[in-house]
């Protein structure tokens, strides 16, 4: 499974100015607070002139942009910028219950100032990423509590959309390695059970808010079936959630997500009134026995009674890359693929009544982290080059991202 996921930012505790962090670009914390809002017509709430926030990119596009201009590469410069002032997510992780309580609220103060909705990414459960690429997260439920409390006082009556804990479903601790003689088969079945109570708990904390909308992340199609991620859901919370997010940090096509979204609610939809996961057709099923399959169980269901999601399209512009059949052991396809793209710009006018926001989540241009495809490295053989660290700005991607956009963004 583990060549399914995308992995996420190396995360740390901030303990000084964000772009002195090892591993971790600037513009996944909340240090650099100016912003720029792209109008939006309609929002998650229905309400009129939503626009949606744009916090400052990591610095390095703008210097990669420069260099661009001096190249005579004045086109990419310009869509590299255009890039980098596009909505996109702000990640929380890290710092004391009350230092992330006042970053928080610096980011929904400066965001209501341009009229707009931040998207929040929280990402420090206990156990994250099963202490491997993406590891961190605190000790336990009670600090994860009270670091979930101080987000909830700094948003407080603002608006914000906010993404649940990316892959804290998709990899629950009993889907981890083992740890060693200690890490029993029991003591991974309790850590599990403590993480639904710590999704379940947040999701009831921050779901309390007047003008907060939760979205409790699902991975993306290539990694669960319908059958499997919906009952994790279920005990992670969803009920109280707006919905959940599809896609994050990946690369499925805008169809694919749109589809596997659909499934998942029509699934939470028929366990809800009683119906077994295991019954609900997944995305391998042939399509239109999957929608005779929801015709026959689910009806045509009031949007309005379902659960919605959300839609990472940072990247998926040229979809999933297809690795050279037999070159790799672990191919490791999530992981700085070559050739991909900047996909549709964030908006909350989607076209579709389940998907509420296509956001931009990852952010686009930072490395997914040292990519060596089952070889022994330091290179990544696909690239031939050395990757930069989690987080951080990689130029050559950066690049392939706003050459290969679709829709385009570079200027013609």
């Amino acid at each position: 499974m583990r060549s399914r996921r995308p992995t996420l930012p190396s995360l740390t505790v901030l303990t000084a100015v964000p772009l002195t962090l090892t591993g971790l670009a600037a513009a996944l914390f909340l240090g650099a607070l100016s912003a720029g809002a792209t109008d939006d017509p309609a929002g998650p709430d229905g309400s009129a002139a939503t626009r949606l926030y744009a916090p400052d990119a990591n610095p390095a596009a703008y210097r990669q942009a420069d260099e661009l201009d001096r190249g005579k590469q004045s086109r990419e410069a310009a869509g590299l910028r255009a890039m980098a002032r596009t909505p996109h997510a702000v990640w929380l992780a890290g710092r004391t219950p009350g230092e992330v309580r006042d970053e928080t609220r610096d980011v929904v103060r400066d965001a209501a100032r341009d009229k707009a909705t931040p998207t929040l990414v929280l990402y420090h459960v206990p156990g994250r990423d099963c202490s491997l690429y993406s590891a961190g997260g605190l000790r336990d439920s009670a600090e994860y509590r009270e670091w979930i409390g101080g987000v909830a006082k700094g948003i407080g009556d603002s608006r914000a959309l906010v993404v649940l804990e990316p892959d804290a479903l998709a990899l629950v601790p009993s889907d981890c390695p083992d740890g060693g003689a200690e890490d029993t088969e029991g003591a991974k079945e309790a850590r599990t059970a403590a993480r639904y109570a710590q999704i379940t708990d947040a999701v009831t904390t921050l779901a309390a808010l007047p003008r907060t909308k939760v979205y409790v992340d699902a991975g993306h199609p290539s990694w669960h079936t319908v059958d499997s991620i919906v009952p994790r859901l279920v005990k992670g919370g969803v009920a109280r959630a707006a919905g959940f997010s599809v896609n994050v940090a990946n690369h499925s096509t805008d169809s694919t997500n749109a589809w596997y979204g659909k499934l998942i609610s029509s699934c939470l939809a028929y366990v809800d009134k009683g119906g077994k996961a295991s019954d609900c057709p997944s995305q391998s099923w042939p399509r239109a026995d999957a929608q005779n399959w929801l015709d026959r169980h689910v009806g045509v269901p009031d949007p309005a009674r379902m659960k919605h999601f959300v839609t990472d399209t940072s990247r998926n512009g040229q979809g999933p890359w297809t690795p050279p059949a037999d070159k790799y052991s672990d191919a490791q396809d999530w992981c700085n693929p070559p050739g991909r793209g900047l996909g549709a710009r964030p908006t909350t006018r989607t076209g579709d009544p389940l998907n509420d926001a296509n956001l931009w989540i990852k952010t686009p241009g930072e490395s997914d982290g040292e990519c060596l495809r089952g070889t022994a490295g330091p290179q990544d053989p696909e690239r031939r080059t050395v990757d930069p660290k989690a987080g951080l700005w990689f130029p050559e991607q950066a690049l392939e991202l706003v050459r290969l956009a679709s829709p385009a963004i570079m200027p013609r």
